[in-house]
């Protein structure tokens, strides 16, 4: 979680140098796990009764000497973005997930069937948004002399052994809803080839995984702009 201030509030604290505490809670925190709250500018109540909502404030002195100082190193920069929270969120198996995936290999001396299932998932997500610049990665070993039936058109790196499918969106307005295959057949001169893992990366706007949200409490701030996102890290598949 990032609050972005803008450039102007260097000033305003020069000018103020005693501001009001800048408070905020966060709805439905009992989704996460492992907070790391910025341990320079963020403090909370650990007292509160409420699992499902958690307030913190900013230590607003080492907040201004924080932003002073990136004022200094970036002084043509708009907009100041400073971490406050590092989180997990608490998963719940394939359901948390996004992208549902299935793979299947079929491995001879000869040839590699490869068949990736995928399916877009809007349980996973508060909002159901789109998966962007969605991309599936599979390195194939064996010595691949040819390619055969690659359903849909696929890149293939010779050098690096490796077939990449790139869909620029899957939602639920894809077809079939976002279920899909993605299928290729390798000839092979060293074969049986061996299953790898399937790595597959997108980036999303407008929802996030935790369901959380962001409000502030008191006087003083405001929010011109609150931005959702989320984006496959580590997305893995094996066989």
């Amino acid at each position: 979680m990032v609050l972005s201030f803008p450039a102007g509030i260097t000033r305003h604290f020069a000018n103020n140098p005693s501001p009001a505490a800048l408070t905020f809670r966060v709805i439905n925190f009992s989704r996460l796990e492992h907070v790391l709250p910025n341990p320079q500018l963020l403090c909370c109540d650990n007292t509160q009764n409420d699992a499902n909502t958690k307030e913190f404030w900013v230590n607003m002195p080492n907040l201004m000497t924080h932003l002073k100082k990136v004022s200094e190193q970036k002084p043509q920069a708009t907009y100041y973005n400073v971490d406050m929270l590092k989180y997990q969120v608490s998963a719940q198996g394939i359901q948390s997930t996004p992208l549902n995936l299935a793979v299947n290999w079929r491995c001879e001396p000869a040839s590699t069937d490869l068949r990736i299932d995928y399916k877009y998932n809007t349980d996973a997500m508060t909002t159901a948004v789109a998966l962007n610049n969605v991309q599936f990665l599979v390195p194939i070993d064996g010595g691949v002399t040819k390619l055969q039936a690659v359903l849909p058109p696929a890149v293939w790196n010779a050098e690096q052994q490796r077939i990449l499918w790139k869909i620029p969106d899957i939602s639920q307005k894809s077809e079939n809803g976002g279920v899909g295959s993605l299928l290729a057949r390798f000839q092979l001169s060293e074969g049986p080839s061996k299953p790898s893992p399937l790595v597959v990366q997108f980036t999303s706007e407008g929802s996030t995984l935790s369901g959380c949200d962001i409000e502030l409490v008191g006087a003083g701030y405001r929010f011109s702009l609150i931005k959702k996102r989320f984006a496959a890290g580590k997305y893995l598949a094996d066989n």
